[in-house]
């Protein structure tokens, strides 16, 4: 599939008044990005971006998607993406990505013509997505990790999060952060779901996957060494309903999805042309 020399989106400074942002009593923000196609969508992908990314980080998918005439909505999630800085606490409760699309959804919906809806997201985005179709944190595992009963995997991209969290979150904190991580986030909206190298598996709760029942197409890499395909990809892949998986390559690594990667452009043309195909199969 040949793929355009890359667009620029147009970029939303939403809010959702519901939720406050980290370190203020302003709303919580939800920058949502626009790649549009040339008429009329034939549908709306949403996506949602790694565990510290942005959603410039999967311009590859958005322009590949709007080229083929869907709508591709990205958003920055609020303290866990670069562009605005990175909070310790949105590192930990991922349940706010789900809600950030569904937010950007509504506001986009409700201006302009949107079409079926589907939802993709790489790593920790690939929870997101799972999100909304039904996936939940399972709350007795959540507990042990942020009460550190189990071990967690480092955070590359904040390494110190453990001990700043602890220096400030009280027991209180950690109840209520268990009561929301266990809710469920789904959006009827969303009708499939495309997931890349997608983050969470252990700590989903098995029964919520196996009630998911959209069309959800999952995308490993080999040489993953951040969400290796046997614990993550493969436990989403043999839970869920009907679900597919691929390989994008025994040698491809987890960061080559990223757009700045020079090495892992034929692994996301690859994915990309899969996920066009996936949704124009899916979304009509």
């Amino acid at each position: 599939m040949a793929i355009p020399p890359a667009s620029t989106p147009d970029v939303l400074d939403l809010t959702d008044p519901v939720r406050p942002a980290w370190r203020d009593d302003a709303p919580r923000p939800v920058r949502t990005y626009l790649w549009r196609p040339a008429g009329t969508p034939r549908g709306t992908v949403l996506l949602s971006h790694g565990s510290g990314g942005a959603a410039e980080t999967l311009s590859w998918l958005a322009e590949a998607l709007a080229a083929a005439g869907f709508l591709a909505v990205g958003v920055d999630h609020h303290g866990n993406s670069y562009p605005t800085g990175y909070v310790a606490e949105a590192f930990a409760c991922w349940w706010d990505r789900p809600l950030d699309l569904t937010v950007a959804l509504s506001e986009v919906a409700a201006h302009e013509e949107t079409g079926p809806v589907g939802v993709a997201g790489y790593s920790a985005g690939g929870y997101t997505a799972a999100a909304l179709l039904g996936a939940r944190i399972d709350r007795g595992i959540y507990s042990d990790v942020v009460h550190e009963r189990i071990p967690s995997a480092p955070n590359p991209e904040y390494p110190n999060i453990v001990e700043e969290l602890k220096s400030r979150l009280t027991e209180a904190d950690l109840d209520q952060w268990i009561d929301h991580c266990g809710r469920n986030y789904r959006d009827a909206r969303a009708r499939a779901g495309f997931l890349i190298c997608p983050g969470m598996a252990p700590a989903l709760d098995t029964d919520s996957l196996r009630h998911i029942e959209e069309p959800v197409s999952i995308w490993s890499a080999g040489a993953d060494d951040q969400t290796p395909a046997p614990e993550y990809a493969l436990r989403y892949a043999s839970l869920i309903p009907g679900a597919t998986h691929q390989s994008a390559g025994d040698s491809v690594e987890h960061y080559a999805f990223l757009a700045d990667n020079e090495a892992g452009a034929p692994a996301r043309r690859t994915v990309a042309a899969a996920a066009v195909d996936f949704f124009t199969r899916t979304l009509g």
